[in-house]
């Protein structure tokens, strides 16, 4: 049985003979059946098999993210990476999350950390009213800011201490902004979806590229999960200095 267990809904990739025996699984009330991914904002298709509805609230590393499976998706693939990120932010810093989503990234930040301040971006406006809420069922409203529309007209400029940039698409259309918005000094976390050879090469390469002559040190480079056959989703950190 191949799935993952979102709050307590279980999600499959096939449809099984008898998925009432799924109700076993401790903390499962529901199933649905994930199809295809539609849309550039990666809405997923979903069936349900079991039970009513498809909101869920799902709890990882003592936080609490409210979703709907069947218009955002969810992956287990990046939890340690949100576990990374939540010990990584320094006390008081100011961070921008330039593709915020529901918060996969912002809230352990905020929960776990010590930040003055960090400002969530997000353009969908499903996605920007989960956000909403999570911000409040994690009482973090003193933190994080929520800013709803696209990064590159509303986030704020020469503010961050650290840059989130947890999307994979085109992420490195955005890479400008984020200079943009990093004070004289910081760090970006950039990700991106790369082909094998080049998972080393390319992504510190775009950053620099992008750095248009400011000082660069790519402090670390990791691979998050396998994308799709042959391709892997690859966070870089890269501290830039402007002066």
């Amino acid at each position: 049985m191949k799935g993952k267990v979102i709050g307590d809904i279980l999600v499959l990739k096939k449809n099984i003979n008898n998925p009432q025996e799924l109700l076993k699984i401790p903390g499962v009330n529901r199933v649905v059946r994930l199809g295809r991914i539609k849309g550039v904002q990666r809405e997923p298709d979903v069936e349900v098999i079991i039970g009513n509805g498809t909101e869920t609230v799902h709890r990882e590393n003592h936080c609490f993210f409210k979703l709907d499976v069947s218009k955002i998706m969810w992956s287990k693939g990046n939890t340690t990476e949100r576990r990374r990120m939540s010990q990584i932010v320094e006390d008081g810093e100011t961070v921008v999350d330039l593709f915020s989503g529901i918060g996969y990234f912002t809230i352990p930040m905020a929960v776990h950390g010590n930040p003055k301040k960090i400002y969530a971006v997000e353009i969908n406006p499903v996605a920007y009213d989960y956000l909403t809420e999570n911000i409040e069922i994690n009482k973090i409203q003193n933190i994080v800011e929520p800013i709803k529309g696209n990064c590159r007209d509303l986030a704020p400029r020469n503010i961050a201490d650290r840059v989130l940039m947890g999307y994979i698409g085109n992420t490195d259309e955005y890479l400008d902004v984020a200079m943009d918005v990093l004070k004289d000094e910081g760090v970006i976390h950039y990700h991106e979806s790369v082909p094998d050879k080049l998972k080393f090469k390319r992504p510190a390469r775009r950053v620099q590229k992008a750095a248009n002559g400011y000082e660069v040190d790519i402090l670390n480079q990791r691979i998050i999960k396998k994308y799709s056959p042959g391709v892997y989703h690859v966070v870089v950190d890269a501290k830039v200095r402007k002066n």
